[in-house]
């Protein structure tokens, strides 16, 4: 087999600051014969307007077994991802045209419930904070190893799949929730409060969603964001603070005074337990 520099790339360092090691050259995808076939493998749409960081995250993409598309401009990415058909979409903030906080508002206010893996190359918390707060699944701050890149990847993939075992495994029955007068409807995710449609992104459904399943049970905000958000990072917890409050606002007869999701001081967050 063939050898060449590679490079273990510290994604969003440029070229002469990643040091080349030695590894075997890819077979490209036609050359494999063995894995998933190309009906089951994954599909990821990539938008990183940086050629260098696109070309490195599709190549470990492929070690995935994933099949990938690489977009560099903002609107033809928003375009590519509403049309469908992505198990997962990696997302550049810093774009042309259109910015990928942007894109990924818009795409989850629509029926969009495709994971989103946000990459940042911005030192603050500011973005990688409104970037979970509109709704992404995961974020990656640049440089990143590509590694990480698999293993965040990799864990976005495996929630997905619990929560469609979950969800098949459950009753028609338990897919429906009432309590007072708020109803969900967990297979199509809609919510409505005395009788009326609420507007809900997909994370606050599925924090509300969250919430419903377990009344009555107290859970802090690390455990919120370990469970809804799928990890845990120290310092983010105001990140769940942020969906509660909006979704009071949306759901709470006077949120000052919530009937469903009420605060336990000094502990966390509960749903009522209206048994």
């Amino acid at each position: 087999m063939a050898w060449r520099p590679a490079y273990d790339c510290l994604a969003g360092r440029t070229p002469a600051s990643i040091t080349p090691i030695m590894n075997p050259v890819l077979p490209s995808p036609t050359d494999r014969r063995t894995g998933p076939t190309s009906a089951t493998r994954r599909r990821v749409l990539v938008v990183e307007d940086d050629p260098d960081i696109g070309r490195l995250v599709t190549l470990q993409l492929s070690e995935l077994d994933c099949d990938s598309r690489l977009i560099t401009d903002g609107i033809t990415a928003l375009d590519e991802a509403r049309a469908g058909g992505y198990d997962l979409v990696i997302l550049d903030v810093m774009l042309p045209r259109l910015d990928g906080l942007q894109i990924c508002r818009r795409l989850r206010e629509g029926d969009g419930r495709t994971p989103i893996l946000m990459l940042t190359s911005k030192s603050s918390e500011v973005d990688r904070v409104l970037g979970l707060e509109l709704g992404a699944d995961d974020y990656l701050t640049k440089p990143f190893s590509m590694l990480e890149l698999a293993a965040r990847v990799k864990g976005v993939f495996r929630r997905a799949e619990q929560q469609a075992a979950a969800k098949a495994a459950a009753e028609p029955a338990a897919q429906k929730i009432a309590v007072g007068g708020l109803r969900l409807d967990l297979e199509r995710h809609e919510a409505f409060v005395e009788g009326k449609a609420v507007e809900l992104t997909a994370k606050e459904f599925e924090l509300l969603a969250f919430f419903a399943r377990a009344p009555g049970r107290v859970f802090s905000r690390a455990q919120l964001l370990d469970q809804v958000w799928g990890y845990s990072h120290s310092g983010y917890e105001h990140t769940v603070n942020s969906h509660i409050n909006r979704l009071r606002s949306k759901i709470e007869r006077d949120p000052a005074n919530p009937d469903y999701i009420q605060t336990v001081w000094g502990v966390g967050y509960k749903f009522a337990d209206c048994r």
